[in-house]
């Protein structure tokens, strides 16, 4: 007979729920990838949930931001990650990433199958939030002209005012490791002052690179404004589908973290351990 583990599951914001499953044995590696060294952020949450797990991360920043790119020419890129990571034996894909979640989530749950977790803006609890009833959302073009954003303001902004700003340039800053640089500075007040000027009171962070600016953006939206980013749902989400399909890992594992980036730049080892906040290895992608 199996030996029943233990484990806690996240069922809501405010509660846990203990709850067996027999088959909780699974050592395989959870994958990530982002258009660049963003989905670092969703990373970390997901570290921090789920500790005993192998993890993987490619950053594609070459092709970053996702952005502008075309759908065809995203789903290209999501295809052939995947593949990269598949073949490393991952258990389950996280697309750390909002654009192309919109762009391609689809169809790589149609191509492959193994759970594959997805993002999107978080307009749901910024709406929550919000007091004056106005939301701001800072995200990349690509996502805003997104049909799943589309049906996000469909089920969810209905009673809300849904203010959007593109932000052009701010991935690039993160990519650089510039997360307190003046110029990012100023960036980010020429991208929040819309959004404020109509009074929005909570801003939803729709790009998983903008959680490393959200320090600086509160200091230039000030402390009133609520910041809402889906990391940590995400990291919740992928716990309970692995839990759910008896693909935990040991509680005993000792977990690794292992990383792959493309980037152009010279330093792209230094801005993945700053953003991550120990020294790592980078492998090239």
């Amino acid at each position: 007979m199996p030996k029943t583990v233990y484990n806690t599951v996240i069922v809501n914001d405010t509660g846990i729920e203990m709850i067996a499953h027999p088959n909780i044995n699974n050592p395989k590696p959870i994958a990530v990838f982002d258009s660049g060294v963003g989905g670092i952020s969703v990373l970390k949450h997901i570290h921090r949930l789920l500790p005993n797990e192998h993890l993987l991360y490619v950053a594609d920043s070459i092709h970053a931001p996702y952005g502008n790119k075309s759908v065809s020419e995203i789903q290209a890129r999501c295809f052939a990650i995947a593949d990269f990571l598949i073949a490393k034996d991952a258990k389950a894909l996280v697309v750390a990433c909002n654009t192309a979640t919109a762009a391609a989530i689809d169809q790589m749950r149609a191509k492959y199958r193994l759970p594959i977790i997805g993002m999107e803006p978080a307009v749901k609890p910024a709406a929550a939030a919000s007091s004056s009833g106005i939301i701001g959302v800072l995200a990349t073009t690509g996502t805003l002209q997104s049909a799943q954003f589309a049906a996000l303001l469909e089920s969810y902004g209905r009673n809300v005012e849904v203010v959007t700003q593109a932000c052009v340039g701010l991935v690039e800053c993160v990519e650089r490791g510039e997360l307190s640089h003046d110029s990012t500075r100023a960036l980010i007040k020429q991208y929040c002052k819309p959004l404020l000027d109509q009074g929005a009171d909570s801003i939803v962070l729709g790009c998983t690179h903008y959680p490393f600016l959200k320090q600086l953006i509160q200091e230039v939206v000030g402390e009133g404004v609520v910041l809402i980013d889906t990391g940590a749902a995400v990291a919740n989400q992928l716990k309970s589908r692995l839990f759910e399909q008896g693909l935990l890992a040991p509680n005993h594992q000792i977990a690794s973290v292992n990383f792959w980036s493309n980037s152009p730049s010279a330093n792209p080892e230094q801005v993945i351990t700053h953003l991550w906040g120990e020294s790592v290895k980078v492998s090239n992608f």
